[in-house]
Parts: C-alpha cells; structure tokens; sequence
C-alpha cells in the first residue's frame, strides 16, 4: 500500500490532499508565495507636492516657449514669405515659408538621437537645460536676421540655419519633458499632470498667435513685413532666460535617481523582463547611447510603432489646425486675415481652457478609450468640418474650427501621460525621443507644407480633411493595440502615490490581493474541481 502511494500519479489523474506529503505542501506554499508577493512600504515612492509642482511648471514653459515660436511662425507664414522670398508669387511664397517651417522638423529626429540617450545616461535634467537655451537663442537670432532686400540668398539660408537649430534642440524637449513629469507624477494623476505640458503647448501657440494678430492690427501688413515681425521673435530671449532658471533649480526625477542607485535603471521591476535579464546591471548602465537605441528596435519595437501612431494623429491634427489652417482661410480661401487668426486663436483657447479636464477624466476613464474615440470621430468629423470652416460668414467656420480644437484636445490631453508609459526607465528618454521625433518629421510638422502643395497642384480645397481623415486611422488601429497604463506604475519604477495614508492604503490592498491571489491559485492546484465546469 505504501509503494502504491509513492507511485506518480496516471496521466489525468489529481491526487486528494490526502495523498500528498506535508513536505510538498510546504514547497507549494513557498512557490504560491514567491509567485504573488505582496508591496512593501519601502517599494512604494512618496511624492512631494511643492517638487511636483515645479517640475510640472518647468517642463510646460520649455514646451509653451516651443509652441510659442511656432505659434508666430505660423501666423507670419505670409508675411515672413514676402520678407524672404519676394520674387516668387503669393502661393509659391507660403510654400517656401513652410518649408523652412518643415526643415527644421527633419532634423529633429538628430535632436532626439542625441539628446534622447544622454538624457537616459547623465539625467533628464541637465538635457532639458541645455535644450531650452538653444530654443531660446535660436528663436531670438530670427529676430536679428537680414531680409532678402538687404543680403539676397543670404537670408533664406540664414532663416533655414535658425531653424535647423531649433529643430535640433526641440528634438530632446518634448520627450524630455513628459518623461520628467510623468516620473515625477503619482500613478492616479499622471493624466491630469501630464496635462498640464501641453496646456503649456497651447498656451504659447495662443500667445504667439495672438501677440502676432495683435501685432498687425496694430501696424497695419506693410509695418510688419518692413520691421514688425522681428518683435515676436525678440520676445523669446527675456523667456528663454525665465524658462532657463527654473529648469535650472530643478532636481532629477525620482525614478531616475532610484534606477542609477541601483546601477540600472528599474528594469529589476519591469514585469517583462526576465530574470536572466536581470544579470549584468553595472554593464546595461554604461550601455553606449548606440546600443540603448539598438535595444529599442530590437525589443521595444511593437511600442515604438504604436508611440509612432499615436503621435500622427496627434501632431497632424495640432499643426493642421495651429499652423496651416490660419494660412488655409486667408491664401487659399480669400478671407480676411485678422478673422481667420481670430477663429483660429479662438479655438486654441477652447483647447487650453479644456485640456486638463481631459487629462484629469484619462486618469478615470483609461488612456485607450479617449485616443480611441478621438481618433474615430476625427475620420467621422473632418469633412463636415472643413465644409463649416468653407462656409461663408463667421458663424459656420467658427463652428468648424470649434469641432477641429475639440477633437484635438482628445490627444493633447493624454498625449504626455500615456507615451512615457509605453517604455521602461532605463530606455524611456532616448526610446521616446526617436520614436516621437521620426513620426513629427515625417507627418507632423511637415503638414503645411504637404497639404499646402497639393492644393496647389490639384486644385482641391477638401485636402485638409482627407489627410485628417488619414491621420484619424492610423491613431485608431495604434490605440487598438495599446495597453491601458492608467492608475499603474512606469515600466521599470515602482508605484508612485500622493501621501503616506495612501502608500500604506496600496501595501494593505497589495497584500490582500496577494493572499486571494495565492488562495486561488492554491486552490485550483489541490481542488481542480473547484471552479470548473460540472461533471452531467
């Protein structure tokens, strides 16, 4: 009898509790434990409200004195043309201004090449302080710049040099700012914080746009194109320095300074990792800037696709909107200019007052379902649009414009938090930098200028909403396959939280899903039955 208990039991056949040895149950519980373990409170992160808050508002003047620039850069599009290239016809002029506009968006994936993997390496900090004095001065050097009728050729290729250097250094600020504020935010307000990065985006757009309307109002269209236009541009210096200081008195992020205490940078909590991956930490965190990269096309590239569509439907919807629509209504349409820049600013302003909003409901609802229903009712929406902003009087176009801002504050407004989570610490500057960056160059930035050009090759004003229309399918099928980080830890960090009520609230509740956890799986390991479907 005993020879026939020690026998392995028939294949399909489970043994009672009865017949197994106390010895076994023990090494079940120990494995059942390892398997779920609960949080400790020393795993999970405390944020400080003051640091939070200064991270959150020197990351959004870096990207509001961005979109500052971009901001005026649109709505001188016409003007800047005629300074720079007089020789040419109206149309002709616009594409030529936009495409400087565009070539400083094809040097930004250089930016985030170089930027990216050394803000992984030496800190997220330092990269984006160096970033925003090179926005800053090569914002202010368009300012000082010739014009056409005083050095000829001279002066579009030094237009074209300020804007390659912006480029570049834009090309390691946006990623560098939401990976900064979304590790310095806690896992239940990343949304909402995240939020307030683009709010600062649209406020400079709303700035610039508005200083350059106020601007021709004002000194009347000959005024700016003889003088009047270099005062935007002078105006970035005094906020380059304001932006400067406060980037300068911040510290490095919390998951940063956790994952280079470690020697690696928070994969030990990267739930796909495994653990033969684990070894060699101390070799990973002097890993070169090449060979993060080489990672991140190599492991990482299923989130590199879906951060590339996502941020199409994103950027192309925002500089169809911010940059080329104000351009579309006056040069294409024939409407006044002070009205078109009106309907415009308008718009933007409804986007920035909304944004945080949507950021806040992201944290609620899921990241997924609002780039999911945004990008569905951009393919719905963008011809009804265009057709109301195509309509004559303010009303209608007005309407039009409203439904464009409002569909893009569906990505704007969890663009920052749901990107940063698509990648681990360790690679999330530099993976983010070139992911974002190769997708603006490609289909962001260079909107204005590719629809600006087929509209004048076909003679179809509808271009604009098919190309939104384009841009909403890709974002659609990339938020498809996206995974829900809302309420959850980064890849790679730990939980984050507000308070120490709440970190000790998340350990019980940990704890507690642990133990049901292991009861499970206990029990479905000695009472197979228990669960299943029932024998007739």
């Amino acid at each position: 009898m005993d020879a026939d208990h020690r026998k392995p039991p028939r294949p399909g056949q489970v043994r009672s509790p009865r017949e197994s040895t106390p010895a076994t149950d023990r090494l079940v519980r120990i494995a059942l434990r390892r398997r779920k373990s609960a949080l400790s409170i020393e795993e999970v992160m405390v944020t400080d409200r003051p640091e939070v808050r200064r991270a959150v508002s020197a990351a959004a003047l870096g990207n509001m004195m961005e979109w500052f620039d971009f901001g005026v850069y649109a709505y001188l599009a016409a003007v800047l043309g005629k300074v720079f290239f007089p020789g040419s016809s109206p149309g002709i002029q616009v594409i030529a201004s936009f495409g400087t506009f565009a070539a400083a968006f094809l040097v930004r994936p250089l930016g985030g090449l170089a930027f990216g993997p050394l803000g992984d390496r030496i800190g997220r900090q330092r990269v984006l302080a160096a970033t925003m004095i090179m926005m800053a001065v090569s914002t202010f050097a368009v300012g000082l710049l010739p014009g056409y009728g005083t050095v000829g050729l001279l002066a579009p290729v030094l237009l074209l040099l300020c804007r390659l250097v912006q480029g570049f250094s834009t090309g390691g600020e946006y990623a560098g700012a939401t990976t900064y504020i979304a590790e310095y935010s806690p896992d239940e307000r990343r949304g909402f914080l995240g939020s307030w990065l683009d709010f600062g985006t649209f406020v400079g757009y709303v700035l610039g746009s508005a200083l350059v309307t106020a601007l021709t109002a004002a000194l009347g269209e000959s005024t700016m194109v003889d003088w009047g236009w270099r005062l935007p541009f002078l105006l970035s210096g005094p906020l380059g320095l304001i932006g400067l200081y406060m980037r300068m008195r911040l510290e490095e992020t919390p998951a940063f300074r956790a994952a280079a205490s470690v020697g690696t940078a928070g994969m030990a909590n990267d739930p796909d990792e495994t653990p033969q991956a684990l070894e060699g930490h101390a070799e990973e965190a002097r890993q070169s800037g090449h060979g993060r990269l080489k990672e991140t096309f190599t492991k990482h590239w299923h989130a590199v696709l879906i951060c590339m569509g996502l941020v199409v439907v994103y950027n192309v919807t925002s500089y169809m909107v911010t940059s080329y629509l104000p351009t579309y209504m006056t040069e294409t349409l024939g409407r006044d200019s002070t009205t078109s820049q009106l309907l415009v600013l308008c718009s933007m302003i409804v986007v920035a007052l909304t944004i945080t909003t949507v950021g806040r409901y992201s944290d609620i609802w899921g990241r997924r379902p609002v780039f999911m229903a945004g990008s569905a009712a951009l393919v719905a929406l963008a011809v009804p649009a265009l057709l109301l902003i195509r309509a004559q009087g303010a009303v209608l176009p007005a309407v039009g414009c409203l439904i464009l801002a409002l569909l893009l504050v569906c990505f704007a407004g969890t663009a920052a938090s749901t990107l940063p989570a698509l990648f681990p610490t360790r690679l999330r500057y530099g993976a983010l930098s070139v992911s974002y960056n190769i997708s603006v160059s490609l289909f962001g930035g260079t909107t204005p200028l590719v629809v600006s050009a087929l509209i004048e090759n076909t003679r179809n004003q509808m271009i604009p909403a098919y190309y939104l229309m384009a841009a909403g399918a890709i974002g659609f099928v990339s938020a498809f396959f996206l995974h829900e980080t809302a309420g959850r830890p980064l890849r790679g960090s730990g939980p984050m939280v507000e308070s120490e009520e709440k970190a000790r609230e998340l350990v019980a509740r940990s704890r507690v899903e642990a133990g049901r956890g292991a009861r499970d799986v206990w029990v479905r390991l000695r009472h197979p039955w228990h669960g299943g479907h029932k024998e007739r």
